[in-house]
């Protein structure tokens, strides 16, 4: 028979009471400020991010208090009340370092991603990198007269005969919300990794996409590919690097409105870890490694995940080594939606780093788009939606 811990207060009050006080006076404070026009009212937002880590065992106690059919099986300490007061105040965890230090020290907040799934030598002190464009290099390069980024995107791509489709329409579709994520072996000159930057589609992630579109047809599936210069689209509208994703929303939207059939979406970027960290050796060749982000906030957070989990199986399974991970991202360090609740098939998939060359960027694109036929066409077979 399971007790009902208590704790020794004046009055002889029951722990499970002085939850539910704590939670009755919160939305009273709540309550009232949402019926009188104060300046300063709670919002959702403040609401998730105050109680996300809050365990779970703490909500069952205070449901199990006034409703026995939630009580839980088996025996568990109780979660004390200061560290409940603290979590939810002070948005502090007592056994997690990183919520003391999150907001005081710069850059430390990119400790807040989670770690699905580890990849190989993956840890805290090695987790993706994300660095803002240096606009002024951007801006010189924007100084390069439109003719020869032309003359170099024709020149470097030329046009390719396209296999015939097993899928009569596009199912996937592939854009980059960071179109200006380049690799220093294709660019001209000593550059630093800061620096990994253009605007030349042959030069940057863009190239990615193309390439993973190819092999994709190859393998009858059709893909279609926004080749957007997000650069050049944030500036016509007087938006700066923190609004992308909005811009690649649009991209995304439109696309789905022109092709129903679009199912998956695939955001590609690069990380800005150096090639150590991105670089394998699989039977003998070199690959880019490549590893999954998921946003946290959105409603196909779970199918997404495991979406990722899945398409990261297959891969290690065959390439063993090739992936980094799968990596859960929120608000706190990133996006956290990532466009990721307009299909409850999207990635946000990183090849590689600003040190990887074209041959290994190529064999870690036909590596995935082996994997991901393989997935695509066993759910169509299950689905009955194939040919």
């Amino acid at each position: 028979m399971k007790y009902i811990k208590v704790i020794k207060v004046p009055g002889i009050l029951k722990l499970q009471s002085i939850y539910l006080g704590f939670f009755m006076i919160l939305f009273s404070i709540i309550l009232i400020t949402s019926l009188f026009d104060l300046k300063y009212k709670f919002s959702y937002s403040w609401l998730s991010r105050s109680f996300e880590d809050v365990s779970t065992e703490f909500f069952i106690d205070v449901i199990a208090s006034e409703i026995s059919l939630y009580s839980p099986n088996t025996d568990q300490a109780d979660t004390p009340l200061p560290k409940v007061l603290l979590s939810t105040v002070l948005n502090i965890w007592p056994e997690d370092i990183r919520t003391f230090l999150g907001r005081e020290l710069p850059g430390f907040l990119t400790f807040n991603t989670e770690i699905a799934v580890a990849g190989i030598g993956t840890n805290l002190t090695t987790l993706p990198m994300e660095s803002p464009p240096p606009l002024e290099i951007l801006l010189k390069e924007r100084e390069q007269s439109e003719a020869e980024i032309a003359k170099s995107n024709s020149e470097e791509n030329p046009p390719v005969n396209t296999p015939s489709l097993k899928t009569e329409k596009d199912a996937v579709f592939i854009y980059h919300s960071h179109s200006w994520e380049a690799f220093l072996p294709l660019l001209e000159g000593n550059k630093t990794a800061n620096e990994a930057v253009s605007l030349a589609e042959t030069k940057n992630v863009i190239a990615v996409g193309n390439k993973l579109k190819e092999e994709l047809a190859e393998r009858g599936i059709g893909a279609s590919q926004s080749k957007a210069n997000v650069t050049e689209e944030l500036k016509k509208k007087n938006w700066n690097y923190n609004q992308s994703y909005i811009l690649s929303r649009e991209l995304v939207q439109e696309a789905m409105a022109q092709e129903e059939s679009i199912q998956y979406l695939i955001d590609i970027h690069r990380d800005s870890q150096n090639r150590e960290l991105t670089t394998t050796k699989i039977n003998g060749k070199d690959y880019a490694r490549l590893f999954f982000i998921v946003g946290k906030e959105n409603k196909n957070y779970e199918r997404n995940l495991a979406l990722a989990k899945e398409l990261n199986q297959k891969l290690e399974e065959k390439y063993p080594g090739i992936s980094r991970g799968v990596f859960i991202k929120t608000k706190d360090d990133g996006n956290g939606v990532y466009n990721q609740d307009l299909s409850s098939q999207s990635m946000l998939l990183e090849f590689g780093g600003v040190e990887n060359n074209s041959m290994e960027l190529d064999h870690s694109i036909e590596a995935f788009a082996e994997v991901f036929s393989e997935y695509f066409w066993k759910a169509e077979e299950v689905s009955g939606s194939g040919n």
